[in-house]
């Protein structure tokens, strides 16, 4: 016992003196940091700034917008039916089969997509994108609201022209979106898209209004609709048919694209206006089909070398590059050549501010055109048609039948960039022209190629004159000078163009 007690005092001694020589190595800032978890606070006592008043209320505001409009969105889910083409599995290992091998019919797949909705009555019409529910097969399109309840939908009516669909669920008393006026929308001002992209269901993203009257190309086809809202507010695939909300909650219009050459968005949006879709949704309500006139004109861009080649005052209106076959405009007397400056006297100057003019009103109606053709300004009436689904290029020269070329010159205008020679009678009948010079190639820098003219076209007109040789065309341009802006009439196999250039020194 006594020894036991010898050997524990003994320990505690060896111990403390332990204790001692470690301390005495240790610093007291070492020490503290073995006890340092038991006292460390986390994270700063306040904020590093206080937001500004006008700040927070713009936060308020983005909150409340946000959960206004949410309810209004929803979910739409698509079985579709997609039919195969040629390419059958035979061909996609073994390439293409001798002539004789047993044709495999086109392969009918199903495949399921997605996209956003915006309800735009209490008793369930909603609107989407015409390519969010293309090809579903009966039955196959599911729309799921802001409170997770599913619905049935129907198709109502399409239009495929500015990618707009109706539905409609058979339920009472839902939340719809307010519509906006965006006649005096701006550039600049804040909008929320709310959509369903990628998966991520109810996402609401911020952006301005980039630009708006956004078409997506310089030139306009006859029947194409392209009057877009452009906006940097994140849409991605799923977005599709979504809403652009304005600061007040209220709709402005209905996503449909986005600009992107990776499939993602790289801070480009579009939305179709509400006006252009109200006008859709109510002829779609009406009867389910869309009753709009055309005008049958394609048209471009007016630049300050087109003003000049047509001695206009400034740069203004657009272009009529060719009219369709017995169109609305043609019928009028609307010409190539015209530029046109005013619809029911309000100015137009791009191919998407015409067809916003146009879209709203109907076959048979009436409006008036300011055109600016020969140095003057002339009014011309033209009466809206319907769209004809066989309708054709006016594409027939008004020049009378000419004897055939003979001359085997080819002809280099070195400081055009661009060289041309005679027609043959294959050219003629295949382009259905009477006269005129092949382009038989464009210097790949020079100022033709810069302007847009293009090998394998026929020039039938200068100055809206008509061309027979190139020879011919060759006097014309050597009675130009140095700045000097010609205007030229191309005509290839499927569409026209008119190019304008500046004569550059010989």
């Amino acid at each position: 016992m006594k020894r036991t007690l010898v050997v524990s005092v003994l320990m505690v001694g060896i111990g403390i003196f332990m204790g001692v020589l470690l301390v005495s190595n240790l610093s007291l800032g070492s020490l503290n940091s073995l006890f340092a978890d038991e006292n460390t606070k986390l994270g700063a006592d306040n904020a590093p700034i206080k937001a500004d008043e006008s700040a927070m209320v713009l936060n308020r505001t983005f909150v409340a917008v946000s959960e206004a409009v949410l309810p209004t969105v929803v979910y739409i889910s698509v079985d579709a039916e997609i039919t195969r083409g040629a390419d059958n599995w035979i061909e996609r290992f073994f390439g293409q089969q001798p002539d004789g091998h047993p044709n495999i019919q086109p392969e009918q797949r199903r495949q399921r997509g997605s996209g956003s909705g915006v309800i735009i009555s209490s008793n369930g019409y909603i609107v989407t994108n015409n390519h969010v529910v293309q090809n579903a097969t009966k039955g196959g399109i599911k729309v799921m609201t802001f409170d997770k309840k599913e619905y049935t939908a129907k198709v109502v009516g399409t239009d495929p022209l500015t990618d707009l669909a109706l539905l409609k669920i058979e339920v009472e008393g839902l939340s719809s979106a307010h519509f906006a006026n965006i006649d005096n929308l701006k550039v600049g001002e804040l909008v929320l898209a709310v959509g369903n992209p990628i998966g991520l269901n109810h996402t609401v993203t911020s952006g301005i209004v980039s630009a708006t009257g956004r078409g997506a190309r310089g030139r306009s086809e006859p029947n194409s609709i392209e009057h877009y809202i452009q906006t940097d507010a994140a849409i991605n695939p799923g977005n599709s048919g979504g809403g652009l909300f304005d600061i007040h909650g209220s709709l402005i219009g209905i996503n449909t694209a986005i600009a992107t050459e990776t499939g993602a968005f790289m801070g480009y949006g579009f939305a179709i206006p509400v006006d252009l879709m109200k006008a859709v949704v109510d002829d779609l309500i009406d009867d389910g089909k869309i009753n709009r006139g055309y005008i049958g004109v394609y048209i471009t861009n007016v630049d300050e070398l087109i003003a000049k080649g047509f001695g206009m005052p400034k740069v203004q209106g657009v272009l009529v590059e060719n009219l369709v076959e017995d169109g609305a405009a043609r019928s009028a007397g609307v010409e190539k050549g015209d530029v046109i400056l005013e619809i029911e006297g309000r100015e137009v100057n791009s191919p998407s501010e015409l067809q916003s003019r146009i879209v709203f009103h109907k076959a048979g109606d009436k409006v008036m055109l300011t055109i600016w053709r020969d140095g003057k300004t002339i009014k011309l009436p033209v009466k809206l048609k319907a769209r004809e689904d066989d309708e054709v290029i006016a594409g027939k020269s008004d020049i009378p039948d000419e004897t055939e070329d003979n001359e085997d010159n080819v002809i280099k205008f070195d400081n055009l960039g661009f060289t041309v020679e005679p027609l043959t009678k294959d050219i003629k009948d295949e382009y259905d022209v009477k006269s005129g010079v092949l382009v038989s190639d464009v210097a790949r820098y020079g100022a033709a190629a810069e302007r847009g003219l293009m090998p394998s076209g026929v020039i039938t007109n200068i100055d809206r004159k008509p061309v027979n040789s190139p020879n011919e065309l060759k006097k014309i341009l050597d009675s130009k000078k140095q700045g000097d802006v010609i205007i030229l009439n191309v005509k290839y196999p499927n569409r026209s163009q008119i190019v304008a250039l500046e004569v550059g020194p010989s």
